[in-house]
């Protein structure tokens, strides 16, 4: 039986190309929360993107961060001015959130292009997504080019923001708890289109060992 379930599997190496319609490696990896990010350039110019490669990787201080497949606008603003702002994507908002990836040249308002409202963030130079339930204001804490194991450069940048200010709609907050499964949020579920909403009947709990 184990040789049979050998046999069946299917493997690559990536540098030689998967063989398959779409790349696999992001919908296993997957889903992922969305870097859906504002910033603000130098010019005083506004973008708003998602980024599919994005997640939390500290509590104290809390660091999220997210990759720039090639060096994009939002990696631009965010080495002119060190500020950035997340902004949670939720069920609500993911049409809008879809139609801020739009390619669109240096300087377009993509707040404008997908129909959405400004708020001021309070400690960034930043605009925040109103109409999203929570929002992030980072300042930059480190950018790094990415490399292969033999240290070949990437074309991506990891960008590390430091949360300094932290956003909540008031509803999401039940006795002291965020409401995960209440604020319909909704992930990267790779593949060309697949995305996922976190739902009530998808929730397992458990309980960490002693």
């Amino acid at each position: 039986m184990e040789g049979a379930r050998m046999q069946q599997e299917y493997f690559y190496e990536p540098a030689k190309g998967h063989g398959l319609k779409h790349d696999p490696f992001n919908a296993i990896v997957g889903p992922r929360p969305i870097g859906w990010i504002s910033s603000r350039g130098a010019d005083g110019s506004v973008n708003l993107a998602p980024y599919s490669f994005f997640n939390a990787f500290c509590y104290h201080p809390p660091i999220i961060g997210f990759s720039s497949i090639a060096a994009k606008d939002t990696l631009r603003n965010v080495r002119e001015t060190g500020e950035f702002v997340w902004n949670l994507t939720t069920r609500p908002l993911a049409e809008a959130m879809n139609a801020s990836s739009a390619t669109a040249p240096y300087g377009v308002d993509e707040f404008t292009l997908a129909g959405l409202d400004k708020a001021p963030a309070r400690l960034v130079s930043v605009p925040r997504v109103a109409a999203s339930p929570v929002n992030f204001e980072c300042k930059l804490a480190d950018i790094v080019q990415l490399k292969g194991w033999r240290g070949d450069l990437a074309q991506a940048w990891l960008v590390l923001g430091e949360v300094v200010g932290v956003h909540i709609a008031p509803h999401l907050i039940t006795d002291g708890v965020f409401d995960t499964f209440a604020a319909q949020i909704v992930l990267r579920a790779g593949g060309p289109t697949a995305y996922a909403e976190v739902l009530p009947a998808t929730r397992l709990d458990m309980t960490r060992p002693g």
